[in-house]
């Protein structure tokens, strides 16, 4: 029997290009918790909990995105999630998002809207989440986001996103690809 809900997001995998580079940031420092390299991503936007028998709606809405080209990405420097307070999260960012980036997003907000599901009002900072910093000091954060400020990742085409299904675990999220779709040749 499967599932009443399923915890979804939509996402951009990480190239293996990219995953090595952002795995090689990666240090013993207590308190961080290292993305594992095969589950990197960009969240397009988070869905969370949805009706399983919603599901099949919003795939078909997201296969409807066909008027965004492919495009490139570059990544570049680090930063903390919240920006005051506590760091809960570390993550690399994009050096310079293309618009059609943000075409994307706001094309996979209408299919999602269009599938009945609700809006998500928070605003869109892309990034790769790298660790999240439970009992991590504030310096300890502090010296790697300015140690790694100036990171310079790899450029990559962005020509696919996918609708993943996240299930938490004990040893962290898993996540499994239930669609990809393709975007237009750029």
């Amino acid at each position: 029997m499967p599932p009443a809900t399923r915890r979804l997001f939509v996402a951009i995998d990480a190239p293996p290009a990219v995953s090595e580079s952002l795995a090689a940031l990666a240090q013993p420092i207590r308190g961080f918790k290292w993305t594992h390299p095969e589950t990197l991503h960009l969240t397009l936007r988070f869905i969370g909990d949805t009706p399983s028998g919603e599901v099949g709606a919003l795939a078909v809405m997201l296969r409807a995105i066909r008027d965004v080209a492919s495009f490139v990405l570059t990544i570049g420097g680090v930063g903390v999630f919240p920006q005051r307070g506590a760091a809960q999260v570390v993550w690399a960012g994009i050096e310079v998002a293309h618009p059609r980036l943000h075409q994307l997003r706001q094309r996979v907000d209408d299919a999602i809207l269009a599938a009945g599901l609700a809006p998500d009002m928070r605003s869109f900072h892309p990034h790769f989440t790298l660790a999240r910093c439970a009992g991590a000091t504030p310096g300890a954060v502090h010296d790697f986001v300015h140690t790694h400020a100036a990171f310079q990742g790899p450029s990559f085409l962005v020509d696919r996103f996918n609708l993943f299904e996240s299930r938490l675990l004990p040893g962290g999220a898993e996540h499994n690809v239930l669609e990809t779709f393709s975007l237009a040749p750029g």
